[in-house]
């Protein structure tokens, strides 16, 4: 081990030492409880960070909330929408006009019928003018 050939005076040490102090921790107030807290901590007393409730103190305290919300994240991410090839393309294209034209033929038989509905009526209401 390496061993000094002199002692360190005590102005030299002083220098060294002169930034090695301790710090006041930075608090803040809760704005739930009123409660001095230390920044970007759970409070103490209520249990409460960024007005919502996380730990088991507060109030309202819901342990199947705090485990299940990562999960539901997990769910609900969305994945890369896969890539698309040629075929699969015109494949959803032609599926997309089929229903078109189901949808086109549907609403004409739902029409024809209410027009033939229209025409009896008008029929109806000529015939007892007449008598």
């Amino acid at each position: 081990m390496a061993v000094p050939k002199k002692r360190t005076g005590a102005s030299a040490q002083g220098h060294r030492r002169s930034n090695w102090k301790a710090t006041v921790p930075e608090t803040t107030v809760c704005p739930n409880c009123g409660e001095l807290v230390l920044t970007h901590t759970v409070c103490t007393a209520c249990g409460q960070y960024k007005g919502k409730v996380v730990s088991r103190k507060a109030e309202g305290f819901v342990e199947d909330a705090v485990v299940e919300a990562p999960k539901k994240a997990a769910k609900t991410a969305k994945k890369a929408p896969a890539k698309k090839t040629k075929k699969a393309a015109t494949a959803e294209e032609v599926k997309a006009e089929e229903t078109k034209v189901e949808e086109v033929k549907a609403e004409e038989t739902t029409e024809a019928p209410a027009e033939e509905a229209k025409a009896e009526e008008k029929t109806e209401e000529e015939k007892p003018s007449e008598e």
